[in-house]
Formats: C-alpha cells, sequence, structure tokens
C-alpha cells in the first residue's frame, strides 16, 4: 500500500501530516513554568495524550511490517522475471534482427554508389555532349567565315559556345578532341582568334555602312556585336554612329540661320535647341527597343550617356551663340547700372511748397524725365521682353527634355510613375550643358524677370490715369465704369501675370524660387510703397482751414488709392489660385501665354510641385497682410477726417430739438407706474 501510495504521488502529502502531527507530540509543555495545581494537572493530561499517540503509532508500524515484507518478497520475484526476459530479449536481437541490419546497410551503400556513379555518368555525357557541341561551333564558324562569309551564322555559332562554360572549353579533353586537321588549334584559340576577327570586320562594315549612309547594314552589324561577346564595342561604335548625326544636324539647323535674318527672329535658337532635344528623343525612342532587345535590358543607358555627351556640345554652342547674338551680357550690365530714376525720386521726402510727384510733362518734371529719357535709351524694354520669352522657351524645352531621359533612365520601367517620384538621373545632374542652362539662361532670367518687373512697375505710375469725373455728389451718376481704381493697378497686375505665366512655363523650380519672392519684394517696397506715399502726402484728406472739411479731390483721390489696394489684392487672389488649382492641359512653351496645365505636370520631380505651391502661395499671403494693414489704416483716417465731421453736423441738427428732460406729469405717471409693478403679486411670483 506504500508503494501504491508513493506511485500516486500522495504519500508525499501523508507523510508531511503525520511528521506535523510528530512535531507536535514531541512538544511538551513547559511544567516549570505552571503556578497552580490546575496547570501542573492540564500538561499531566498532555503528556499522557502524547504517551498515548506514540504508542498507538508504534504499534501501527510493527503491525504493517509484515505487510511490507511481503511486498518486498513479490517486488524480488518480478525483477528475476524481467530479467529473464531481457536474456530472452537479447538473444532474439542478436539472432534475427543483425542479419536484417547488415543486409540494409548492404543495400544503402550499394545504392548510394549507384548514385554516385550514375551522376559521374551524367556529368560525363555532359561534358562529352558540350565537347560535341564546342566542336560543332568551331567547324560551324571557320567554315561559315571561309569561302561562304555567311556572317550572320558565324556570329551565331560563337553565341552557341559562348554559353558552354569555360572550364570545358579550356580542358584537357576539349583540347584533345575538338582540333581537327583543318583546325588544329585549341578550341580556346580558335575562338578568340575567330571572335576577334569577326569584330574588326564588323567595325569595318559598320563604319563604311554609317559613310554611305545605308541604315539596313547599320542595323544589321549593330546587331552581331553581341553573338560574338563584344557588346561595348557594339554600343560605343553605335554612340559614336548617333553622335555624329546629332552633331550634324545640329549645325546644320544653326548654319541655316546664317546670312540672313533668321537669326534675328525672336525664337531662332530656341528652335535649334529644339530640334536638338527632339532629335535625340527621336534616337533614343526608336532605338531604345533594338538596343534592349540585342543587348540586353538597360544598356540603352550607356547610348544615352554618349548622346549627353554631344547634346553638352551641342547644346553649349547654341547657348554661346544665342549670348553673343542677343548680347545678353551687356544686357545684364545695362539692367544693373539702371537707375529707377522716377521711382527712387518718388520715395524722396516733397520740397517745401510741391504738392506731389511732378508728372513726367510738367516744367518741374523735365530733368527728371531727361535724365530717364537717357535710361530708357539704355535699355530697350522690348529686347528684354524678347529676351526672356526665348530663354522661357529654351527652359521649358530642356525640362521636356530632362523628364524625357529621367523616365528612360529609371532602373524599373515597370514601375508606374506615380508610384514612385520621378528624380533627374546623374548623367542629367552632372553635365555641362546643366551647368551652362544654370549660368546662361537661369541666372539671366531670373535677373532681367527683377528687372522687367520694377521697371514696369515704374512705367505704370509714370503713365498712371485716375478714374475721370468723380464726384462726391450721391445725385450725379458715375460716368466711369467700376472698378474706380488708376490704371497702374490693371497695368500692374497684368505684368504680375504675365511674369508668372513665364516663369511657370520653364518648369524650372530655381527660376521659381528666384522669381516669385522678387515678385513680392517688388510689389511690397515700390507698389505698395508708391500707394502707401501718395495716401501719405499728395491725396491725404485734410481740411485746408481749420475746422473745415478736405477738398473733394483729395477725397476722391484718397478713396480711389484705397480701392487700388483692395482690388489689387483680389487681382493677386486670383492670379494665385489660377496657377494653385489649375487642372486643364499642357503648357504652350512656343509663345509668350502662360501654361494651364497643373503645378503636377509643370513639375513632376520629386517634391517640386508642393514647393512652387507653397511659394505662390506666400506670395499671396504676404501681399494681402501688407494691403490689409495698409487699407484699415486708410479707412480709420477716412472715417476720422471726412466721415466724423460730416455726421456730426448731421446727428447735431437731427436731434437738434428733442428734449430729454421729464415733465412733472411724466415723473408722476412714471412712479405710478414702478408701484404698481412692485404691488403686483404676478410679478413678484414671476420674479421669484
Amino acid at each position: 500500500m506504500a508503494m501504491n501510495g508513493l506511485t500516486n504521488g500522495h504519500g508525499t502529502d501523508i507523510e508531511t501530516q503525520q511528521a506535523d502531527r510528530i512535531k507536535e507530540d514531541l512538544i511538551a509543555p513547559d511544567i516549570c513554568k505552571a503556578s497552580s495545581v490546575a496547570e501542573i494537572q492540564a500538561t499531566l493530561a498532555k503528556l499522557n495524550n502524547q504517551e498515548a499517540s506514540v504508542t498507538a503509532r508504534l504499534d501501527s508500524l510493527i503491525a504493517s511490517q509484515r505487510d511490507l515484507s511481503r511486498e518486498l518478497g513479490r517486488l524480488d520475484l518480478l525483477r528475476a522475471h524481467l530479467g529473464s526476459q531481457a536474456v530472452t530479449t537479447r538473444g532474439i536481437s542478436n539472432g534475427m534482427l543483425s542479419n536484417a541490419a547488415s543486409t540494409a546497410n548492404r543495400i544503402s551503400s550499394s545504392v548510394k554508389k549507384l548514385d554516385l556513379e550514375q551522376s559521374r555518368v551524367k556529368a560525363t555525357l555532359d561534358v562529352v555532349e558540350q565537347v560535341a557541341e564546342l566542336k560543332a561551333c568551331v567547324l560551324g564558324v571557320t567554315g561559315s567565315m571561309g569561302a561562304p562569309q555567311d556572317w550572320e551564322t558565324a556570329a551565331s555559332y560563337l553565341n552557341r559556345a559562348s554559353k558552354i562554360p569555360k572550364e570545358v572549353v579550356n580542358g584537357q579533353f576539349a583540347e584533345e578532341i575538338v582540333p581537327t586537321a583543318e583546325v588544329p588549334d585549341p578550341p580556346s584559340v580558335t575562338l578568340d582568334n575567330a571572335s576577334e576577327s569577326l569584330c574588326g570586320l564588323f567595325l569595318r562594315e559598320f563604319e563604311k555602312a554609317a559613310k554611305e549612309g545605308d541604315g539596313a547594314k547599320v542595323t544589321r552589324f549593330f546587331k552581331l556585336f553581341p553573338l560574338i561577346g563584344r557588346s561595348d564595342v557594339g554600343l560605343d561604335v553605335y554612340g559614336r554612329y548617333v553622335c555624329q548625326g546629332v552633331a550634324s544636324r545640329a549645325r546644320a539647323n544653326l548654319n541655316a540661320g546664317t546670312g540672313g535674318n533668321q537669326r534675328k527672329e525672336g525664337f531662332f535658337y530656341a528652335n535649334a535647341l529644339t530640334k536638338l532635344f527632339e532629335h535625340i528623343a527621336q534616337i533614343i525612342d526608336g532605338h531604345g527597343g533594338l538596343v534592349e532587345r540585342h543587348y540586353s535590358v538597360g544598356k540603352m543607358v550607356k547610348v544615352i550617356e554618349r548622346l549627353q555627351l554631344e547634346a553638352d556640345v551641342q547644346g553649349g554652342i547654341i547657348l554661346e551663340t544665342w549670348g553673343e547674338e542677343r548680347n545678353v551680357d551687356r544686357k545684364l550690365t545695362d539692367i544693373k547700372s539702371y537707375a529707377f530714376s522716377f521711382l527712387v525720386q518718388s520715395f524722396l521726402p516733397l520740397p517745401k511748397g510741391s504738392t506731389g510727384t511732378p508728372r513726367a510733362n510738367s516744367p518741374a518734371g523735365r530733368d527728371v524725365a531727361a535724365s530717364r529719357n537717357s535710361e530708357d535709351e539704355g535699355v530697350d524694354m522690348k529686347e528684354v521682353d524678347g529676351i526672356l520669352s526665348e530663354t522661357a522657351v529654351m527652359l521649358g524645352r530642356w525640362s521636356l527634355y530632362s523628364r524625357f531621359l529621367a523616365t528612360n533612365c529609371r532602373p524599373n520601367k515597370e514601375i508606374d510613375d506615380n508610384s514612385s517620384p520621378l528624380l533627374l538621373p546623374p548623367l542629367l545632374i552632372n553635365s555641362n550643358l546643366s551647368k551652362k542652362i544654370s549660368d546662361r539662361l537661369i541666372d539671366p532670367f531670373n535677373a532681367m524677370t527683377t528687372f522687367f518687373f520694377r521697371r514696369s512697375v515704374e512705367k505704370s505710375f509714370q503713365l498712371d490715369e485716375p478714374p475721370p469725373d468723380l464726384s462726391l455728389n450721391p445725385t450725379k451718376p458715375l460716368p466711369s465704369n467700376p472698378p474706380y481704381i488708376t490704371s497702374a493697378v490693371d497695368d500692374v497686375m497684368y505684368i504680375v501675370n504675365k511674369v508668372l505665366q513665364r516663369s511657370l512655363a520653364t518648369s524650372q523650380r530655381a527660376v521659381v524660387s528666384g522669381v516669385v519672392p522678387t515678385l513680392a519684394r517688388v510689389l511690397g517696397s515700390d507698389f505698395i510703397g508708391m500707394i502707401q506715399r501718395k495716401l501719405r502726402d499728395e491725396s491725404y484728406p485734410k481740411p485746408v482751414i481749420q475746422g473745415g472739411l478736405p477738398p473733394e479731390d483729395k477725397i476722391i483721390a484718397f478713396l480711389v488709392l484705397v480701392n487700388n489696394l483692395d482690388v489689387a489684392t483680389d487681382y493677386i487672389k486670383r492670379i494665385v489660385s489660377t496657377r494653385v488649382d489649375s487642372s486643364t492641359a499642357t503648357p504652350s512653351l512656343n509663345t509668350d501665354e502662360g501654361p494651364s496645365a497643373p503645378l503636377t505636370d509643370l513639375f513632376p520631380f520629386d517634391h517640386d510641385s508642393v514647393f512652387i505651391s507653397t511659394t505662390l502661395k506666400s506670395l499671396e499671403t504676404t501681399f494681402e497682410t501688407k494691403t490689409s494693414e495698409l487699407i484699415t489704416d486708410a479707412l480709420a483716417v477716412a472715417f476720422n477726417n471726412v466721415v466724423r465731421p460730416r455726421l456730426r453736423p448731421i446727428l447735431a441738427d437731427a436731434f437738434r430739438d428733442v428734449n430729454y428732460n421729464l415733465t412733472s406729469t411724466e415723473l408722476t405717471s412714471v412712479t405710478q407706474e414702478d408701484e404698481q409693478a412692485n404691488n403686483d403679486p404676478t410679478l413678484t411670483d414671476d420674479d421669484a
């Protein structure tokens, strides 16, 4: 039973309980601490109980000893029986299973040997087949290069031989089997000599066909280079061939304008640069499939790199010739030396007795007009406008060309265009033409645009005219059409729209980031500053005599100037929203009209469209902030100096006979009404 208890896992708990009881029994009461007879008797009783418990347990153990001896004897019998069974089992294993195990081991070893021999036989057969294929290729190459001169067949044999492992071609077995009486050299030597010979032959035939202009022969031999393992040579000679075509056509386009006035046309050089880019794009688009089909995917990038080097040369020639023909450097020098006399003198303190900026035809302004005429003779605005238009076209074409190359140079063409941002390839970023575009086009464009806009603002204020026949008399009809603004607002806003259109048409982030902040600066300093000066110095509504009203012409001029600011703010909002929220199709780069395409189409690279949108909105916010502050101050001046002096006598006259003092009868009536209201219980309950 004890063994069963241990086997079941409960023996440990029972023994623990028995040990606890034994400990309790062994703890004898301390009789020395007894202080009375009753405590001594209680202690004695506990001791008797402990003695009885111990005696009972001892009797139980003695009684169970016989059962334990019987169980131990049974275990000895079981052990002897198990020993005999183990001996029998060991005998069976040694006598019967050992033979089966040895047989299985022999079979497994035999199978492994067969597998090894089979793999060796298969490898030998593969080598034999490869050597046979090698021999057929060697004989085919030599035979095709002989009397038949079948270059395509010879190249195909070399291509087949290139697929045989090098260790087989250079192996001793191939060197023993492949050579024949007609071809005694080792196969590797024969193939190398044939490849070198065919490469030289293909080069000569390719160059001959290129000189003769035979496109079919050029294509024929171009396709053979990768078959003989000379893809780099084929791509190199093809790159030289297409670059020669690009150079000759570019020179022809430039020479077409010699001896006449064609170069003086507004877009001659822009058209020449456009034709250069279009020719390169046609080559890439038309020949890209042929190159990638015969030379593997991605090999067209090497041809594009060669074409870009030629584009650097030819494009640089066009830009340099354009700069010399248009005298761009001299124009930039003249622009930097322009003094803007009218704007500068308009912001100078007025002399005593002067009422404002003298008009262009007034005697007081003859000296200023003479100096401005001398400045205008040095800078022709029409020429500057023409240069800016041609520059915008060239920059727009460069942007389209860059987008085309970036699309064709993407590592994974299968990826959708919208899945990842478009990035400029390194061959464009590091190209000489890109640097010349920046130095010869972008920087002059930004400088000339700044001058063009500021000079236009100056000219607009020089020719500024107020709306005619305005009057404060409500009975007199207004003859002019609203909005009631001066002509400078329409002129300046037209120029703002034109400058933004032309800048966005370039699709160049560097242009927009340079032009738009300049627009905001000139609008804030010159346009708003000029109106602010006129509000303060020329049209401020102050009375001529103390206590009187300002003159009517001053009030009208002041309000018109305030309206100028408000209408100009609306114009700026419309111009910016048209550009930012535009959703129509493509820009036109051949005219001076601006693009109507979405910013994401005009600026596809990376996050340029977001930057452009933010820059345009910044222009609107900056302009609106400045005009709002000035309009608020001007309206406060108009109210204090114009409305309030007119409103005060009207109100005094309207309420002149009104008496606010109560008579005795009215006072008694009011008192009674108050008492009734206080004594009314309904009103009291409602109030509660």
